[in-house]
């Protein structure tokens, strides 16, 4: 056996033009293609051709809304959430969400605490202008109908308010419940807050 008879034995394919060096032209090797991407896009349906050109058009530009918008279910879900952006802003707009009041130009914030049947009050008061209400507001809490305690007397206390911009009172409410209701009453005005005590 000499030598190319070796080789044809290890090599067995050495008799089939696999590839070409000096070609560059497949049609010219006799090498036969089944797959041609332009003819099978011929025969897809349109959704896929629509797909293929875009994704061929749009390579290289970056865009952050379209993403957000590129199917219906996706445009569904984005306009929902703008929705519900938009309502919580306006319900917020007009003091849905607000826990401040106001007496003749003094905001008033009210939070309390429970404690050993208790509940300490704190009543934040801020001044909008220069033009507000001075001087001495009652603070009158009735005992709520839930509580045990019906021998304690409703309570009452006065505070004043001066011409400071922010001023901070905390008083203790001998009783405890749920929900309180309190009335702030000076000359000109009442007002009326219901507040949960944490």
């Amino acid at each position: 056996m000499n030598d190319e008879e070796l080789e044809k034995k290890s090599r067995p394919n050495v008799n089939y033009p696999l590839s070409s060096n000096d070609s560059v032209n497949h049609k010219e090797d006799g090498l036969k293609f089944y797959y041609n991407r332009e003819r099978r896009l011929e025969s897809a349906p349109e959704n896929v051709k629509n797909m293929y050109r875009n994704n061929r058009a749009g390579k290289g530009r970056f865009s952050l809304f379209g993403p957000l918008v590129a199917d219906k279910p996706r445009k569904i879900l984005f306009f929902v959430i703008i929705f519900m952006c938009v309502g919580i802003l306006a319900l917020a707009f007009f003091g849905y969400f607000d826990t401040t009041y106001e007496l003749d130009g003094n905001r008033i914030d009210i939070s309390a605490t429970s404690f050993e049947g208790m509940s300490i009050v704190v009543l934040r008061k801020n001044a909008r202008n220069t033009n507000v209400y001075t001087g001495a507001v009652d603070i009158f809490i009735p005992i709520p109908a839930q509580t045990d305690e019906a021998n304690l007397p409703d309570f009452f206390h006065r505070i004043f308010f001066s011409l400071e911009a922010e001023e901070t009172y905390r008083f203790a409410v001998p009783f405890n419940a749920p929900e309180l209701t309190m009335f702030l009453e000076n000359e000109r005005s009442t007002l009326q807050i219901r507040f949960r005590p944490e």
